[in-house]
């Protein structure tokens, strides 16, 4: 198998084998029809060595492909929202930054608690969000953890940081790599994608409603479950991803129905 090699000496503890947990916990969605994974060929502190990926076009019918994929994975399911995957006691990462686990039966509850507020707090520090901002985000959050965006959707298995580039395509289709494993919401690997741009975006989603169809208004949850990854991107790249994220916050504020 040709490989590749990541490696970093000074990685937290746990940083690369957090990685290889996550690949390997979405591998057992993929070995029954779930979306592809970058296979884990040996890992340990500091390193970590992949299948190599060898980098083609996306298409649309690859595309629809990858969404009835990610549906399977995400319906091989969690133990709870915010569980790591199985087997991993470690700790979790969302790229460089260290982030938590949970074992929540309300996912509003987790996502405020684990996924938002904390990088909030980064970023009012970083001077990415403003006092008034942080104060909308935090009524947004409020609501979550109170559970008016709860609904009957139980744990998913999803990849947890699904931009484009943890999506690659070879010959074969799409391929995920990167993951931030854990037990969420299926609709927010979707919103991910749809917020830093995929290829053929549209057809991943006919895909994936051919094989689990989305509930009702999910479209207009989008900015909630972009909460988070506008959060982490406040807490790292500056101001405008904090002006994006107050918006998401005001625009979940206005859903209808909470």
């Amino acid at each position: 198998m040709d490989t590749l090699v990541k490696q970093n000496p000074a990685a937290p503890d746990g940083f690369f084998e957090s990685e290889a947990a996550g690949l390997r916990w979405l591998a057992e969605a993929a070995a029954a029809g779930g979306a592809r994974v970058a296979a884990v060929v040996g890992v340990g502190p500091g390193r970590i060595e992949l299948q190599r990926i060898h980098a083609a076009r996306a298409t649309p019918a690859a595309a629809r492909a990858f969404g009835a994929a990610l549906a399977r994975t995400h319906d091989a399911g969690a133990d709870a929202f915010g569980a790591p995957p199985a087997g991993w006691s470690g700790p979790g990462f969302i790229g460089s930054r260290p982030q938590a686990y949970a074992h929540e039966a309300s996912w509003g509850a987790f996502y405020a608690r684990d996924r938002v507020l904390p990088f909030l707090e980064l970023a009012i520090g970083a001077g990415s969000v403003t006092g008034a901002e942080a104060r909308g985000i935090r009524e947004a959050c409020e609501l979550m953890a109170g559970g008016a965006f709860d609904d009957d959707e139980p744990p998913a298995r999803i990849h947890g940081d699904l931009w484009n580039g943890n999506l690659l395509w070879d010959d074969a289709g799409g391929v995920l790599i990167d993951p931030a494993a854990h037990g969420g919401h299926r609709e927010t690997d979707l919103a991910m994608l749809a917020l830093f741009g995929a290829p053929h975006l549209d057809e991943i989603v006919a895909g994936y409603e051919s094989t689990h169809p989305l509930r009702r208004g999910w479209r207009d949850r989008i900015p909630l479950h972009q909460l988070h990854p506008l959060a982490v991107h406040a807490a790292s790249y500056g101001r405008g991803y904090g002006v994006e994220l107050a918006d998401a916050a005001r625009r979940t504020l206005a859903l209808p129905g909470r």
